[in-house]
């Protein structure tokens, strides 16, 4: 190993924002951070949102009227055998075909 190119190595303390401290092996002497598994929600099981435009609201509203709605497969054949009909019953009535005019 050449003398002289290696960082000095510490032992640091790592800080959160929430005041919790942490001591490790590092070439910086002191680390400041925002999140620590001490305050992220992944880890704790909170969740902390700041939302100033009800944007999460608004998507929680949605979310909800979209469940209420949900239509299940027996729902959406029969729906599909109506608009069949419908139009098989549309066609009928508008064919000017020769073999539907009657003399």
């Amino acid at each position: 190993m050449k003398a002289a190119i290696h960082p000095k190595y510490f032992e640091s303390t790592i800080t959160c924002a929430c005041g919790a401290a942490y001591k490790i092996g590092s070439s910086l002497e002191k680390i400041d951070i925002e999140l620590c598994s001490a305050c992220h929600p992944f880890f704790t099981g909170k969740q902390k949102i700041l939302d100033t435009a009800r944007r999460v609201e608004k998507f929680t509203a949605k979310d909800e009227k979209r469940s209420d709605v949900v239509k299940t497969a027996k729902d959406k054949a029969a729906e599909r055998a109506a608009r069949a009909q419908t139009k098989a019953t549309k066609k009928a009535n508008n064919d000017t075909s020769i073999k539907s005019v009657s003399r």
